[in-house]
């Protein structure tokens, strides 16, 4: 399970991240998704730890953490809802 964190400043690196983690337990892995068209951080991320007892105290820690000028949103990410079809209109072409 990982660790949605919400609210980050848009400065904020993988490293950045993972060092604060770090201080709960060993980091499996770190995402900060970019913007498709500007590359530039979306704004949140998602981080894996290593055991539940880390991502709990992780968790606990740090949501509502101020930090690097924001108050960190964090919580279990849930897990990624199917979105199907992302074309909208109904049109037949044919």
């Amino acid at each position: 399970m990982s660790i949605y964190v919400g609210n980050l400043s848009y400065d904020v690196t993988q490293e950045d991240l993972s060092k604060v983690f770090a201080e709960y337990g060993s980091v499996k892995s770190v995402q900060l998704p970019t913007d498709r068209e500007t590359g530039r951080a979306r704004g949140f991320g998602f981080v894996e730890m290593e055991s539940e007892d880390a991502e709990s105290s992780a968790i606990q820690a740090l949501d509502g953490a101020e930090w690097m000028g924001r108050a960190m949103k964090v919580n279990k990410a849930r897990p990624r809802e199917d979105r199907g079809n992302r074309r909208s209109g109904g049109g037949n072409w044919g």
